[in-house]
């Protein structure tokens, strides 16, 4: 048999990555059941679903009925996982010593549905007020923990489980992780995933700059939103994971891969942020400045964003941006956007 590099070429077979799966042209199925079971249990055991009322853990997934998996087809993901979970709590609330002990019921944790959507169903075991008035405070403050608890999972199961499925090619490069990158940051920073360097600092001059003003309502309270601006675990689940954020004056923070960067300049606890913020993109040290304020209403919170300093050629990629991966991924992911009547 001839070495590689010697006679002809089409009839030696190539060492390289692939080799097993020649640019990931095949399907291939990873079993995820053991692995969600486990990591659903390392997120939702003893993890604190602590409301206004009281204090409560999770003490025992009495039932986790399900599977789960992934699978690779020409360099792309797909997962699928469908669970049944039934979860015990038990707590107190404040300035009493009875314990109250209840079950949580989720019928529907599938790739179908979105976190937001699901149909989480609180039981209390007792009738006394104490249990009632548990009960409630679950169903409108203690369930947005668990729904991050549980998009934790998901995340995991997207990134964490999925590692590694997908072989490199023979140049050694991993289309996953680029296409990823590249369906993360389309609509909010097209520009931002060329190959395009900075424009000179010379030529922010000659540019013309906008100002964007932007709001919504969450349904949540003041301090859980400024936490997802502030604190990198909550960052972290409504960029996907991409993001990173030292949450305090002088700290800096980035998304999707650095493509959005910048630092924060002021911190009012509950009340305001203000940054510097840029696409690296950008004519190099341009930064435009965002203001957040933080406003607490009877049965919601109300952001406003100013941002000012915008390149106008990216104006609309900015403005679409803060609506679908700020306001809609909140919601979306921290369950921000749900109003139980």
């Amino acid at each position: 048999m001839a070495k590689w590099g010697e006679g002809d070429p089409r009839w030696i077979v190539e060492e390289r990555p692939d080799a097993t799966n020649v640019n990931n042209w095949h399907w291939t199925e990873k079993n995820a059941q053991v692995w969600s079971k486990e990591k659903l249990q390392d997120l939702l055991l003893n993890s604190k679903l602590n409301t206004n009322v009281g204090e409560c853990e999770i003490t025992e997934i009495e039932k986790c009925n399900g599977d789960a998996s992934a699978s690779n087809r020409k360099a792309k993901i797909i997962v699928f996982y469908e669970w049944e979970l039934i979860l015990k709590y038990k707590g107190k609330v404040f300035g009493v010593d009875k314990e109250l002990t209840g079950s949580i019921e989720i019928p529907n944790l599938s790739d179908e549905n979105s976190v937001e959507d699901l149909d989480i169903q609180f039981k209390s075991n007792g009738t006394s007020p104490e249990d009632c008035k548990m009960k409630e405070a679950l169903r409108h403050e203690g369930v947005r923990a668990l729904k991050t608890q549980l998009q934790m999972y998901i995340n995991a199961l997207q990134e964490e489980f999925t590692h590694g499925m997908i072989l490199p090619k023979k140049d050694g490069s991993i289309a996953s992780n680029e296409s990823k990158m590249t369906k993360m940051s389309s609509g909010f920073d097209k520009c931002s995933i060329n190959t395009q360097k900075p424009t000179d600092s010379s030529t922010a001059t000659k540019k013309n700059f906008q100002t964007l003003t932007t709001s919504t309502s969450m349904k949540c309270k003041a301090d859980e939103l400024y936490r997802a601006f502030t604190q990198e675990y909550e960052f972290r689940i409504f960029t996907n994971g991409s993001g990173k954020i030292d949450g305090k004056v002088g700290g800096t923070f980035e998304m999707f891969g650095g493509n959005v960067h910048g630092k924060i300049l002021e911190l009012e606890p509950n009340k305001k942020i203000v940054q510097e913020w840029r696409f690296k993109t950008w004519p190099e040290n341009h930064y435009s400045k965002v203001t957040i304020t933080i406003e607490q209403k009877e049965a919601s919170t109300k952001i406003y964003v100013t941002q000012t300093g915008i390149p106008e050629d990216d104006f609309e990629k900015t403005k679409e941006g803060w609506e679908r991966y700020y306001w809609d991924a909140m919601k979306r992911t921290l369950g921000f956007g749900t109003f139980i009547q």
